[in-house]
């Protein structure tokens, strides 16, 4: 280990994707096989408990947010643990995918381009190891959903990817969507608008027909991945389980389902089957958002549950809707698909990063490396690009490529050193953005750009100091009290 480690002028910062080996087959991405190498690298705190599923469960995700995953292990009222905050750290993915942060974006950039389809089998699978049908199937009962908030106006699945082929088209998609339990075989299930599932539902309610739609909870990781990415990534002729697959590098191994004309990743630890009604519809909300406020109340559909199947010691997986495995999943996701849109238009970007505190999702920075006074001004353009590639975009820094894009003190040292707001600040007025944030007029927002990048010319006089490594390993560095160089520092201060 060496004291230099942060990133100076002299040394460029060499994580690059353009740099990153041939992404790896994976041959393992089930849920349960996520867990367990999360648990072997310390990234799963278990709880005892009991706690209750009515607030109590999310009031404890919620207070480790950010941080280990937690499995709560006796949950009020039922026999099922729930596990949360799967991914809702940078070093939990990276643990679940035994992979590091290009390892990971190598993977996910690969889901974009080179789909593979998934293979559908028989035989018995762990995901069906429990059937329950007809008048057994009570989903409050069976699974310990959880009431988020106090503020929440019910208890609400959240960690659902929902599959669906489309009735016209035929292609499959899975997406996240909230349910919110109405009844025994019920729930409320929330279709935004400009959602392929809710283009595939609006298509069977034209023509009066049910949509028949599985929910995986504790699914494939690969697929949890695949189903966050968004419209502009994955459009609606494209398949998330061949990007799952794509993923992996391998097809993903289904299994059909038992009443529904679909088909599930075999080891999924749950899974809801059942139809989207297309006449009836259902109160919903408020829920605790993404973005940290409640949301509207307003009619949705209903999601008739005719099946519910899950492995006989299953694990019921809880997304905080407030929380920060919302954000993440989306993190590695939308970065992979913004460089390499990015990088179509301004090839000198090198590295991108959707910071936590714009929730992985509004604010990116852009690593540039000019080579020559030539490459002057394509900051600016990969703003631009930044903003056309991923819409909900609300600002966007460059930097230079001595600056690690990921560490938020080089950031902040780059706008404050570098950064000269009457020529730098960019401003896009009226532009397009998410509807959520409230600040906006509808979504409608100025969007910001910031230059902290210098002019190639002036590279030598930024260039920042830098100091010789020292290997601590070799100098006896230890950190147990007292020291024979100086015999008054002793254990027992509190004393003198």
């Amino acid at each position: 280990m060496t004291t230099s480690d942060r990133p100076h002028s002299d040394r460029l910062h060499v994580d690059r994707p353009d740099a990153a080996a041939e992404p790896p087959v994976l041959d393992d991405t089930d849920f349960r096989s996520a867990l367990a190498r999360l648990d072997a690298a310390g990234r799963l705190t278990k709880v005892g408990g009991p706690l209750d599923p009515i607030d109590e469960v999310a009031g404890l995700l919620a207070a480790l947010d950010g941080d280990r995953a937690v499995l709560v292990e006796h949950v009020t009222g039922h026999s099922i643990p729930v596990v949360g905050n799967v991914l809702a750290s940078p070093a939990n993915c990276m643990a679940a995918f035994g992979l590091d942060r290009l390892g990971i974006r190598a993977v996910l950039t690969r889901a974009l381009g080179t789909p593979i389809d998934p293979v559908t089998t028989g035989g018995p699978a762990p995901a069906q190891q429990v059937v329950l049908t007809g008048d057994e199937i009570d989903v409050g009962a069976a699974l310990p959903v959880l009431r988020h908030t106090p503020g929440d106006s019910g208890r609400f699945i959240t960690a659902g990817v929902v599959l669906v082929t489309d009735p016209e088209t035929g292609v499959p998609n899975a997406s996240y969507h909230r349910l919110q339990l109405i009844g025994r075989d019920r729930t409320g299930i929330k279709l935004d608008f400009g959602r392929h599932l809710r283009a595939a539902f609006e298509r069977a309610q034209a023509s009066g027909a049910r949509l028949p739609i599985a929910v995986c909870l504790g699914t494939d990781i690969s697929l949890m991945h695949a189903a966050a990415y968004m419209g502009s990534q994955m459009p609606e002729q494209a398949s998330e389980l061949a990007a799952a697959g794509a993923l992996r590098g391998a097809p993903l191994e289904l299994v059909p389902c038992v009443s529904q004309p679909l088909a599930v990743p075999r080891g999924t630890e749950i899974v809801l089957e059942g139809y989207i009604d297309p006449a009836d519809t259902v109160v919903e909300g408020p829920f605790g958002e993404f973005v940290g406020y409640p949301s509207d109340v307003g009619p949705a559909p209903i999601f008739q549950v005719t099946a519910l199947t899950r492995r006989a010691d299953a694990v019921y997986h809880a997304i905080s809707g407030a929380g920060r495995e919302t954000v993440m999943l989306r993190k590695y996701v939308l970065e992979a698909s913004a460089l390499r849109a990015i990088r179509q238009s301004v090839p000198i970007v090198t590295d991108v990063d959707l910071t936590a505190g714009g929730l992985h999702r509004f604010h990116l920075v852009a690593q540039i490396a000019k080579r020559s006074s030539r490459d002057d001004g394509f900051e600016r353009n990969a703003m631009l690009a930044a903003f056309a590639a991923l819409k909900d975009l609300d600002r966007v820094i460059v930097v230079d490529d001595d600056i690690d894009p990921s560490d938020p003190f080089e950031v902040e040292y780059a706008t404050a050193t570098r950064f000269e707001a009457s020529r730098d600040l960019v401003l896009i007025p009226g532009a397009r953005g998410h509807e959520y944030v409230r600040v906006s007029d509808g979504g409608r927002r100025t969007k910001l750009g910031v230059d902290a990048t210098v002019p190639f010319a002036d590279r030598e006089r930024f260039r920042r100091v830098s100091f010789a490594p020292v290997d601590l390993g070799s100098l006896n560095a230890r950190d147990t009290p007292g020291s024979p160089a100086a015999p008054w520092l002793t254990a027992d201060v509190a004393a003198s």
